[in-house]
C-alpha cells in the first residue's frame, strides 16, 4: 500500500527522499509527492499523479537544497488518483504524509467546515493537517499538536509532519500502521518500510502503537502514548537491499502469506458497525435499494478468484437467501446467459485488468445489468467500468501465485453476504448466528490467522516428507470444497506437481481409482454436520493405502489416530473457516516448491495478470 519516507540531516534531503520513494515502488501506488524546507526555511511541495520518475522530472530542473523533507507514494483509498489527492498535504505552516484510513474523517471534516476550513482534496488525510495546525495555532508545541490531533482520530495512521515555524525537525506518530526510524550519522530517517533508507542506515527502531518520534539533526526523541521518554534499543538490519523489499523473507510469496492478517484487517476496517451489527453499504458504493431490488446474483471470475466466487455462493445463499450462479468468466462470455437487468453481476479480479472478466462485465452492461467489482487495484479498468466497487486492501501482491489477494476477496465477499442479509431480513434462520456475532467473528479473524502462521515449521516438516511425489488429491465438502480446489491449484502453480481438488462426496464416482499406496490425500475437515461423512472418506483413503493429511478445526483423537499427518487450526464460523484453512495449504505448496528448487515468485509460463484472452 502507501509508502512514507522522511529525512533530517546534513545531506540533501530531496535526493534522499526521491531515492527512498523509488525503493518503495514495489508496494504499489498511483501518485507521489515530496514536501521540503529550503535553506530559508520556506516550505515547498511537489506532487504528481503517476510514477516517481514523473515526480523527479517535475523538480529536476530546480536547483534545490534542503535538509528536512518528507515524501509519499499513495495508493488511493479516499478520492481518486490525482495531483490534488496526492500527499503531502499542507495547511498553514504544516505539511504531513499519512498511511492508513481515518474512519471518522467525514465527521471531523464536517466539524472543521463549520469552523470555516476549506479543503482542496477528497482525502481523509487532509483533515489531519487541519487538526494539527489548529492545535499549533492555539499555542501548543508542534509535537503536542500532533499528539492532540491524533487523539481525535479513529482508524489507523502512520504520520510524519514538518513545520515551517519549527523547521529543524520531523514529528512522527503511529497507530495500526507501520512506521520505522532509521539512525545514521548526523542524519535520521522515518519510513513505512526499511528498504526506503537501507542504503543509508541499518540501525532501526520499530515504533509501537501510540509512540511518537521527534527527529532532528541532534538525534531522535522517543515518547510513548503517555508522553513518557522511551529508551528503546535499536536493531541491526542484516538484509541486503534486495532482500529488504521482501522484509527479510526468502520470497515475496512467503512475505505475502504472512501479510494476510494485516491485509484482512485493512480490508474490513471501516466496513462494519459492530454495535449495530451492520455492514456499511457505502463501502460497496451501494444503497439498501440497490440490494433489495435484486432478483439473482451472477458471479464471474478466473483462476483463484473463481474459487473465491464458489465460496461466495455458499455464503450468499446460506446467509442472505439469494440465488447465486457462478461462472468462469471465459465460459460466461461465450454462452447465452439468462442474466437480466434486475440481476447483479459481481466480477472478482485481483488486478482489475483480467481480459475475460472485463469482457463479461461489458457484455452485461449492454443490457443494463448492474455490476459490482471486487478488486485490489484502485483505478483499474474493472473498478472504473463497474457501477459499484469494493477495494480489497491487500496491498501489492508480487508473487504470481495469489495468496493475500485471495483471502481478502473472501473477506470482502463475506461482508457483501452480510450486507445482503441485513437488507433481506434473513436473520430468522436459527442455525446461523446473528449479524453481531458474524461481524465479531470477522473482526477476530486476523488473530486466528496469526495462530495458524505460528505453526509454519510443522508444515515445512510435512513438505520434506511429501515433496518427491508426483500426484496429490485434495478433498473437502460444502464451503471448503473450493478451498480444496485452491490448494490443488497452488501446488500445481509453483511446484509443478499434478494435483486435483474434488468434493469428497464424489470420491466414489471416479477419484477413488487414483488412490494407491503412498498417494497423498489432503482432507479439509470441519466440525459441522458433514463431519462424519468426510471422516468416512478418510477411512476409505486409508483402507486403500493412501496417505491422509488432515487439516481440521476439531482436535479430536479419532482424527489424529486415523490421519498420517494431522494439522489443527482454530475454528471460526463456517463461512470464515475457508480463509483459515487456506493458509496451511499455501504454506504446504510454498515449502514443497522451495524444496524442489522451483522459482516460487515467478513460476514458469504464468503471468500475474492475464490481460489477453
Amino acid at each position: 500500500m502507501c509508502g512514507i519516507i522522511g529525512y533530517v540531516g546534513r545531506n540533501n534531503s530531496i535526493d534522499i527522499i526521491l531515492d527512498g520513494l523509488k525503493k518503495l515502488e514495489y508496494r504499489g501506488y498511483d501518485s507521489a509527492g515530496i514536501a521540503y524546507l529550503d535553506t530559508n526555511n520556506r516550505m515547498d511541495i511537489t506532487r504528481c499523479r503517476g510514477k516517481i520518475n514523473e515526480l523527479v522530472n517535475k523538480i529536476d530542473h530546480k536547483n534545490l537544497t534542503s535538509h528536512v523533507a518528507i515524501g509519499h507514494t499513495r495508493w488511493a483509498t479516499h478520492g481518486k488518483p490525482s495531483e490534488e489527492n496526492a500527499h503531502p498535504h499542507k495547511f498553514g505552516n504544516i505539511a504531513i504524509v499519512h498511511n492508513g484510513i481515518i474512519e471518522n474523517y467525514l465527521d471531523l471534516k464536517i466539524k472543521l467546515k463549520k469552523e470555516g476550513h476549506d479543503f482542496s482534496s477528497d482525502t481523509d488525510t487532509e483533515i489531519i493537517c487541519h487538526l494539527i495546525a489548529g492545535f499549533f495555532n492555539n499555542g501548543n508545541s508542534f509535537e503536542n499538536s500532533v499528539r492532540e490531533a491524533a487523539k481525535l482520530l479513529k482508524g489507523s495512521y502512520a504520520i510524519a509532519a514538518i513545520n515551517e515555524k519549527e523547521p529543524e525537525r520531523i514529528v512522527c506518530i503511529r497507530k495500526d500502521s507501520p512506521l520505522i526510524v532509521g539512525l545514521g550519522e548526523d542524519e535520521y530517517f522515518a519510513a513505512s518500510d526499511v528498504p526506503a533508507f537501507l542504503n543509508y542506515s541499518r540501525k532501526v527502531i520499530f515504533l509501537e502503537d501510540g509512540d511518537m518520534a521527534i527527529l532532528s539533526e541532534d538525534g531522535v526523541i522517543l515518547l510513548d502514548s503517555h508522553d513518557n521518554a522511551i529508551n528503546r534499543e535499536p536493531q541491526d538490519i542484516t538484509w541486503s537491499p534486495a532482500m529488504a523489499e521482501k522484509s527479510g523473507y526468502r520470497h515475496f510469496m512467503l512475505k505475502e502469506i504472512y501479510e494476510q492478517p494485516r491485509a484482512i484487517a485493512d480490508t474490513i476496517r471501516g466496513s462494519v458497525n459492530i454495535e449495530k451489527g451492520i455492514v456499511n453499504l457505502y463501502e460497496f458504493g451501494m444503497t439498501e435499494l440497490n440490494l433489495t431490488q435484486l432478483r439473482k446474483i451472477f458471479i464471474v471470475a478466473c483462476g483463484t478468484s473463481w474459487h473465491a466466487a464458489l465460496c461466495a455462493k455458499y455464503m450468499i445463499e446460506d446467509l442472505a437467501g439469494v440465488a447465486v450462479e457462478v461462472d468462469i468468466a471465459s465460459e460466461f462470455r461465450y454462452r447465452k446467459s439468462l442474466i437480466t437487468k434486475d440481476d447483479l453481476l459481481i466480477s472478482i479480479t485481483q488486478s482489475g485488468e483480467t481480459a475475460d472478466t472485463l469482457a463479461a462485465l461489458r457484455e452485461v452492461k449492454k443490457i443494463g445489468t448492474k455490476t459490482l467489482t471486487i478488486c485490489n487495484v484502485v483505478g483499474s479498468t474493472a473498478s472504473r467500468e463497474s457501477d459499484f466497487v469494493f477495494h480489497t486492501h491487500a496491498g501489492p501482491e508480487i508473487g504470481v501465485a495469489s495468496t493475500k489477494a485471495f483471502t481478502t476477496q473472501l473477506a470482502a465477499l463475506y461482508l457483501f453476504a452480510l450486507a445482503l442479509r441485513q437488507v433481506s431480513k434473513n436473520d430468522q434462520d436459527s442455525s446461523i448466528s446473528n449479524n453481531i456475532q458474524l461481524i465479531d467473528d470477522l473482526l477476530h479473524l486476523p488473530a486466528l490467522l496469526e495462530d495458524v502462521l505460528s505453526f509454519e515449521n510443522q508444515i515445512e516438516t510435512l513438505a520434506k516428507a511429501l515433496f518427491s511425489v508426483n500426484d496429490f488429491l485434495y478433498l473437502a465438502r460444502g464451503v471448503l470444497y473450493p478451498i480444496a480446489l485452491e490448494g490443488a491449484l497452488k501446488l500445481k502453480e509453483i511446484s509443478y506437481i499434478h494435483a486435483e481438488g474434488y468434493p469428497a462426496g464424489e470420491m466414489k464416482h471416479g477419484p477413488i481409482a487414483l488412490i494407491d499406496e503412498g498417494l497423498p490425500v489432503v482432507v479439509l475437515l470441519s466440525r459441522d454436520f458433514l463431519y462424519h461423512k468426510v471422516l468416512a472418506n478418510i477411512e476409505e483413503v486409508k483402507s486403500r493405502g493412501g496417505k491422509a493429511m488432515v487439516i481440521s478445526n476439531y482436535n479430536n483423537p479419532e482424527i489424529e489416530k486415523l490421519a498420517d499427518y494431522f494439522f489443527y487450526v482454530p475454528q471460526s464460523n463456517q463461512f470464515l473457516n475457508p480463509i483459515i484453512m487456506s493458509l496451511p495449504l499455501q504454506l504446504l505448496a510454498y515449502h514443497i516448491a522451495v524444496i524442489r528448487g522451483c522459482d516460487v515468485d515467478q513460476p514458469r509460463n504464468l503471468a500475474k495478470s492475464v490481460t489477453v484472452e
